[in-house]
C-alpha cells in the first residue's frame, strides 16, 4: 500500500496524463503543478510520456485553426470538451 500523502503519490498516472496538456501550458494551480512534478520525478513511465508529448509539440509546432476541416475542428472541440467535463479536481 502506498502512502498517498507523500509528494508525487497523491496523484496517479491516469490523472497525470489527463493534466499534462494544462501542465505544459502553465495552466495549473501551484499545488497541482508541484504534485505532477513530484510524480514525474518518481514515475519513469509518466516522465517518458511527458518527453514524448514535448517532442510531438516541437515536431508539429502550431497547427492554425483555419487549416482544419470543419469536421476535424468539431471533433477536436468535442474531444477537448469531453475531457474537461470528465476531469475532477484533486483532493
Amino acid at each position: 500500500m502506498s502512502d498517498r500523502s507523500q509528494p508525487g503519490l497523491a496523484i496517479d498516472c491516469a490523472e497525470v496524463v489527463e493534466l499534462l496538456t494544462d501542465y505544459l501550458e502553465g495552466a495549473l494551480e501551484e499545488p497541482v503543478r508541484a504534485e505532477i512534478e513530484a510524480h514525474l520525478a518518481l514515475c519513469e513511465g509518466c516522465d517518458t510520456y511527458l518527453a514524448q508529448m514535448r517532442s510531438t509539440i516541437e515536431a508539429l509546432g502550431h497547427v492554425p485553426v483555419e487549416s482544419l476541416t470543419e469536421q476535424a475542428r468539431t471533433e477536436l472541440l468535442t474531444a477537448f470538451h469531453d475531457v474537461h467535463v470528465r476531469r475532477e479536481p484533486l483532493a
